[in-house]
């Protein structure tokens, strides 16, 4: 099974004109997501992708026309802020942002809002989500895995890709792939998507890659700890960098003695999570060795 999407979620591409998002909107596509609307103001009328996803100028159009209930933005980061409170304003519930590096105070707008709506948020910041075998809301690589009882919920997308295609070449398949973001100020966190495999039937076993920088592992392990009842394997990057480092995203540091590597894979290990030092070493820890 999957969470979040599936082949019943109806996507509208925000920014499909573009070039990344008429390039990740085909790759979709392709992978058999339901794309049934693009969003481009000024363009509402086209068609794009060979003539099978029609562009309208708003969300609120698309969602009118199309039943659009997911939305995946693809746009620079100024009008992105604005692109993720369209889609909330038009009803969208699921809404996925790519693009990364909005500015702080933008966010901050962003989350008042989105707080008081019943909206998912993944990012800003994300590679998505990907539930194998035919739904990609993301740039997640569709061939680096196929459809199993693992479920991954990261930080990084870079390791990302390279956890699951490990666990690919081990014969270990994903439920759903799952980004939530490595900007400052994001909306899902790793407690609300471990929830979520919590109830998916599909997911048997989850694993966690954290990075350095924030509380969120260590909300994580409290969560885990007290309410999943499935096993984790974790991931934490950065337990060689030294204070204060930066580790390419922009909520990935440590400040004022909060976030270390070696405090989250304390939080996590105390709470019964299997932490693997080297990314290789995840595979054998699901298998339970």
């Amino acid at each position: 099974m999957s969470i979040l999407a599936n082949g019943n979620t109806r996507l509208v591409v925000q920014g499909i004109t573009g070039h990344e998002g008429s390039f990740h909107a085909q790759a979709m596509l392709d992978y058999g997501t339901n794309i049934v609307a693009g969003v481009t103001p000024g363009k509402g009328g086209e068609w794009v992708l060979e003539g099978k996803v029609p562009v309208f100028d708003s969300v609120l159009a698309a969602v009118e026309m199309t039943g659009a209930d997911a939305s995946i933005i693809f746009v620079p980061a100024r009008f992105a802020a604005d692109a993720i409170l369209e889609a909330a304003d038009a009803g969208i519930g699921l809404i996925v942002c790519i693009t990364e590096g909005i500015p702080v105070k933008d966010m901050l707008t962003v989350r008042k809002v989105i707080d008081r709506q019943k909206v998912c948020l993944l990012g800003p910041n994300t590679p998505g989500i990907l539930s194998p075998p035919h739904t990609r809301v993301g740039i997640i690589p569709g061939e680096i895995t196929f459809a199993g009882n693992v479920g991954v919920v990261s930080r990084s997308g870079t390791l990302t890709y390279e956890v699951v295609h490990a666990l690919k070449l081990a014969g270990i398949g994903t439920s759903t792939c799952v980004g939530v973001g490595g900007d400052p100020i994001i909306g899902a966190n790793f407690v609300e998507i471990l929830s979520y495999f919590e109830g998916d039937s599909g997911t048997d076993t989850v694993v966690l890659i954290g990075e350095i920088g924030g509380r969120d592992e260590e909300l994580a392990a409290a969560f885990i700890a007290e309410e999943l009842t499935k096993p984790v394997v974790g991931f934490i990057a950065g337990l060689a960098a030294p204070e204060g480092t930066r580790m390419g995203h922009a909520g990935a540091i440590v400040e004022g003695g909060v976030g270390t590597a070696r405090d989250k894979v304390a939080a996590l290990e105390e709470a019964g999570v299997r932490v693997a030092r080297l990314p290789e070493e995840i595979p054998g820890l699901v298998r339970g060795r």
